[in-house]
């Protein structure tokens, strides 16, 4: 298996938008109609946002990206492992990655928002064995049954 890069990406390419469509029809099945918070590739091409694609030789293995928030804070955005991909160490590589981002940067706090149920339950195991813990929301995002919000403090 070749290893495992992961570079800037500008959402140009066929395999990125591809993964992209797979993320939001996967958020779009699995939450309901007005918890949808996944940014489509608009949302995702603003320049307080950098995407991070991993690719293992010529095939896209992840994508995640993030968000810078005006409190010095920033936000994880659009992870999501290509299915060929998954159970590989791809979202914790992708993790790690936008968490040296997010020191290197200088922000104070990494966060997330997610939905709730058996569909988002790998990347909640996987967040919280990094050591993001539950708390309240942030940003402009207001609570619900549904979703739920983590924070790392860096």
């Amino acid at each position: 298996m070749p290893p495992l890069t992961i570079r800037p990406d500008d959402l140009s390419s066929e395999p990125t938008r591809a993964l992209l469509a797979l993320h939001l029809a996967g958020m779009h099945a699995n939450s309901p109609p007005d918890h949808v918070r996944a940014l489509d590739l608009t949302g995702l091409q603003t320049p307080d946002i950098t995407v991070f694609t991993a690719w293992r030789g010529e095939a896209i293995a992840g994508i995640g990206a993030i968000k810078a928030l005006p409190d010095g804070t920033a936000e994880l955005k659009s992870m999501r492992t290509h299915p060929d991909h998954l159970r590989t160490g791809v979202a914790a590589a992708l993790l790690e990655h936008l968490i040296a981002t997010a020191r290197d940067r200088g922000y104070r706090r990494l966060s997330l928002e997610t939905g709730s149920g058996p569909a988002f339950d790998p990347a909640l195991t996987l967040y919280r064995r990094r050591g993001f813990v539950d708390c309240e929301a942030f940003s402009d995002y207001e609570r619900s049954a549904f979703n739920q919000f983590l924070h790392l403090d860096l």
